[in-house]
């Protein structure tokens, strides 16, 4: 499953003549690539998946978003997910 993860924008940079940026995914940094989003400015919320920002959007909706992540992410801890574990196969 591929999975795009809101974050909030807190420096823009140019390298290798490509525009990048430095994200925040609540106090993580990480490096992403901006050339889908031009018009990103420092302090607006982007989609990133494998680094690169897909498209903007609102506080709200990344907050949003957030939340349903941690909704999930508490709903596999309490069925006793192991996300290292291997996956078992379905059975009928």
């Amino acid at each position: 499953m591929c999975l795009g993860v809101p974050g909030k924008i807190a420096e823009l940079y140019e390298k290798g003549g490509l525009p990048m940026a430095r994200v925040d995914f609540g106090g993580v940094f990480r490096e992403a690539c901006m050339s889908y989003v031009p018009e990103a400015k420092v302090g607006d919320y982007c989609i990133i998946h494998v680094g690169f920002a897909l498209n903007l959007l609102s506080e709200g909706e990344a907050n949003d978003t957030m939340a349903l992540l941690k909704e999930i992410t508490d709903f596999e801890e309490e069925l006793g997910f192991d996300s290292d574990a291997p996956a078992k196969p379905l059975t009928a």
